[in-house]
């Protein structure tokens, strides 16, 4: 979703979700776990978070980055069936406002270039500042207890 800001977040990419869904394998190779939720997970395919017993897969993903050492793979929440992805926003997503995350950027090998804990209550203008640095690719939006990846940010025109 484009964003009139200057930035676009992507969630998790539709094709690798219905690959995941169909094979039920993760990047690992891994067999995905099928759950039903509990309620507050964070799902990375549509950006908010699970009600109390949607079905849920719960698998391993690489976010974004070059190959290299700071490439990784974590888990992730998605729904079991196929969703119509983040509702259309101009905005961070407004189910996860509020919500404090750790910004991270990363440079064009996939390094990590920095970074900033923020409380989620106006991260536009911190997404903003942190893209401006011409070093930065993209940034990621992780999770502040689990360090879990929750989606990425690049520029606009990238």
């Amino acid at each position: 979703m484009i964003k009139p800001n200057g930035f676009v977040v992507r969630p998790l990419p539709s094709e690798l979700l219905h690959v995941v869904r169909r094979t039920r394998r993760d990047a690992a190779d891994r067999p995905v776990e099928a759950t039903r939720a509990d309620g507050g997970e964070p799902l990375r395919c549509c950006l908010r978070d699970a009600a109390p017993g949607e079905e849920l897969l719960l698998f391993g993903y690489v976010p974004p980055v070059a190959d290299g050492p700071y490439r990784e793979i974590g888990p992730v929440f998605a729904h079991a069936a196929a969703c119509p992805g983040p509702e259309p926003t101009d905005a961070y997503p407004a189910a996860w406002r509020g919500r404090e995350q750790i910004l991270r950027t990363y440079d064009r090998q996939g390094r990590i270039h920095g970074g900033r804990r923020h409380d989620g209550g106006d991260p536009e203008p911190v997404i903003a500042e942190l893209l401006a640095d011409p070093a930065v690719r993209q940034l990621h939006s992780r999770n502040v207890v689990y360090g879990c990846f929750m989606f990425a940010v690049e520029r606009a025109e990238e």
